[in-house]
């Protein structure tokens, strides 16, 4: 199965409508709006292998207004509309397939509003996750959803973003509210309130989230937040083996354990780690925790953990109980994909994610490890291993054909073996491109009920073409 870039439904108007736009856009924005080849360069990559695809112009949107304004004009010429919010991405989100116009959404980054006593809070698509966390600093609350990068929160969940704390916290599924969209027609809309549950009516909310800028816009976010822990403790322990550290883990979820943190890095991940981060961690199969509550709850997580690490063959259970230990530990973990990628010059990341029921995954990753034997690039092994979310990070050349094939054929086995254990094709990442090709072996003939839903709000096929589904989710097109 091919994972190559869908065809959009509906091929657009390359001629006097899009130059007319462009001449609009220019006027009404002036020095927010940028034909440069350099930031149309930008704006048409994420941060993986995947191949650039440039825009025909960039606006910089500071309102929900203003992105309703863009995209009804864009709807009018039939032109594509791409929303842009840090560039993070790693499935080839942002490729402007056809052209367009990227909004970029990095100036709306107003908190609107913080509900102390309901634990929510209202910001625009362009905050981040890090932005939002110091805002709230002095609040005792804080927003726990951590991808790793700092991703902006509406790119967070048009993507359904996840990261290292996903295993007590959930996803941004189960922590967005509501939403502000602007539609394919220029319409406004909200998804919801801020009660935390509700029978009214579809969940509007929850097909925008992970919709990957297909459906509209997402220009404000309701989220829910947390109190901060009263304690806080991470502790790191190596195995002799992968597996070991994996079944490991799959006792500590299966157990009921309630940790923070739960982190999958193997040998040769530890290994670049220390290289980039300037760390000198024991270059074995490694499980990282971390651990939240009270004092006496978190002793009792670290109590049966360390119990659980020990009849697995753990050795070296070590704290870093301090906040600049911790924190250290953890921006070398999120710097794992840099580390991977910095061991060969000119390097591009190629992130394949996963995700399993807990129960299949040490199968899995024993089989990925199979993969990665005879690999002629590097190659590392991490994961959210509490949710069964596991990836492995390849530093390829993204010129080499010969060696993008191997990746790939690498990366079709681990997906198509997540599917026939009742995973999916990406537990986090979202599909993109670059998922594309997996989409029907995983959901079937669902499939062409998302091109109906598509089809139904996105009519003109404007909103991020060629993203998630294959173009034989739209019949009625051809």
């Amino acid at each position: 199965m091919s994972s190559s870039p869908a065809l959009s439904p509906q091929p657009l108007d390359q001629g006097a409508p899009r130059a007319a736009l462009l001449e609009t856009l220019k006027t009404r924005f002036a020095d927010r709006f940028s034909a440069s080849q350099a930031l149309r360069e930008q704006h048409g990559r994420g941060e993986s292998h995947h191949t650039p695809a440039i825009p025909d112009a960039v606006v910089f949107a500071e309102t929900t207004q203003e992105v309703s304004d863009i995209v009804r004009l864009c709807s009018q010429a039939g032109v594509p509309v791409i929303a842009y919010g840090t560039g993070t991405s790693l499935e080839g989100h942002l490729a402007a397939l056809q052209g367009g116009i990227s909004i970029d959404l990095s100036r709306m980054t107003r908190i609107l509003r913080v509900g102390a006593q309901d634990l929510d809070a209202t910001v625009e698509a362009g905050v981040t996750r890090e932005q939002l966390n110091t805002h709230l600093r002095d609040t005792g609350l804080f927003f726990p959803i951590d991808p790793g990068a700092n991703a902006s929160l509406g790119g967070m969940a048009a993507t359904r973003a996840s990261g290292t704390n996903a295993v007590r916290y959930g996803t941004m599924r189960e922590n967005v509210l509501s939403l502000t969209v602007v539609l394919p027609s220029g319409e406004i809309i909200r998804t919801g309130g801020r009660a935390r549950k509700s029978s009214a009516g579809y969940d509007l909310t929850r097909l925008f989230v992970g919709s990957e800028g297909t459906l509209g816009i997402i220009t404000e976010v309701t989220l829910r937040l947390y109190g901060l822990p009263e304690t806080i403790s991470a502790a790191l322990c190596s195995f002799p083996t992968v597996e070991q550290a994996v079944a490991a883990a799959i006792s500590v979820v299966q157990l009921g354990i309630p940790v923070a943190r739960m982190e999958l890095m193997d040998r040769g991940l530890i290994d670049a780690v220390n290289r980039y981060s300037s760390l000198s961690l024991d270059v074995e199969d490694t499980l990282a925790f971390e651990f939240h509550g009270s004092p006496a709850t978190v002793a009792e997580q670290v109590e049966m953990v360390a119990a659980i690490v020990e009849e697995n063959g753990g050795l070296n259970f070590a704290f870093a109980s301090t906040p600049e230990e911790r924190n250290r530990l953890w921006k070398a973990r999120h710097n794992a994909f840099y580390a991977v990628v910095s061991q060969r010059p000119n390097a591009k990341g190629w992130s394949s994610d996963v995700c399993v029921p807990v129960s299949e995954l040490a199968g899995c990753i024993l089989m990925t490890r199979a993969l990665l034997a005879d690999c002629s690039v590097p190659a590392a092994i991490l994961g959210h291993v509490g949710d069964g979310n596991y990836h492995v990070v390849f530093a390829v050349d993204p010129h080499d054909k010969a060696e993008l094939a191997e990746v790939a054929a690498i990366n079709t086995a681990m997906v198509h073996h997540a599917i026939a254990v009742g995973g999916t094709a990406t537990g986090e990442h979202g599909v993109g491109t670059g998922k594309i090709g997996y989409l029907r072996r995983e959901h079937g003939d669902a499939v062409d009920l998302m091109g109906v839903i598509k089809a139904a709000i996105d009519p003109k096929g404007i909103m991020n073409p060629g993203k998630i589904l294959p173009d034989d989710a739209f019949p009625s097109a051809r």
